[in-house]
């Protein structure tokens, strides 16, 4: 009996020993990214703009992403990484007094694209916008080449689409063909975030207190695609 309890009790210790620490601050962006242990910059040729940071994983994955896109005839590169809660916080407040309307359309018409500050997938150093924001520029020529590329190829290093299938009745926000998340870790944030996050944590900007009301949590942080499809032998399945 002794035996077993000591057993039972290794297990508890180990599963936490090995279970990843994401803290509150983590979760909600609040951070610098450039001092962050987690964190890695990435170089000038792989990002549209200076001082742009992913997690060191993500990084890893996206550089063998792009190296076999780039065998194939495809370049790409990150024109959005991490965005701390000041960064979402300045787009926020942006479009908050250009947008028309009332307080509640205001926030439901800026939550199209952009997330409340607190509650961008880009806080996490998970999620990372490749080569446009503009949807039209993955409709057709180059663009489109590079969305078919990455719906057929990114799930084998780890990447999925988490705002994608809309019309096959996903809630919240619109579709984003450039928006692609590394699962590993991404799933394990939002894990955390459901975990530790409360609604009383999303402060410090124009329409926080909308929260609740427009179902922020349900509709728009958890509603993306589902489970992803990945290769069968990648470590995480």
């Amino acid at each position: 009996m002794r035996g077993l309890l000591i057993l039972g009790l290794w297990g508890v210790f180990t599963s936490f020993q090995t279970a990843p620490t994401f803290y509150k601050n983590d979760l909600l962006g609040k951070f610098d990214p450039a001092t962050h242990p987690a964190f890695v910059s990435v170089p000038n040729t792989f990002a549209s703009k200076e001082k742009e940071f992913v997690r060191a994983e993500v990084w890893e994955a996206f550089q063998k992403m792009a190296a076999a896109a780039k065998q194939d005839g495809l370049d790409m590169i990150i024109v959005s990484g991490t965005r701390n809660h000041a960064y979402q916080t300045d787009i926020w407040q942006r479009k908050w007094n250009t947008f028309p309307g009332k307080a509640k359309e205001k926030a439901a018409n800026i939550m199209t694209y952009s997330s409340m500050p607190g509650t961008s997938r880009h806080h996490w150093g998970t999620d990372i916008d490749i080569n446009s924001v503009e949807p039209v520029y993955f409709e057709s020529g180059y663009g489109a080449k590079l969305y078919a590329w990455l719906d057929a190829n990114a799930f084998k290093f780890g990447f999925f689409q988490p705002y994608k299938n809309e019309k096959a009745g996903r809630k919240g926000f619109k579709d984003e063909k450039w928006h692609w998340s590394y699962y590993p870790t991404a799933r394990k944030m939002l894990q955390a975030f459901n975990r530790v996050i409360a609604p009383a944590d999303i402060t410090g900007f124009d329409g926080a207190d909308l929260f609740e009301e427009l179902h922020v949590g349900q509709t728009y942080i958890n509603g993306i695609e589902p489970e992803p499809r990945l290769e069968p032998q990648t470590p995480w399945k």
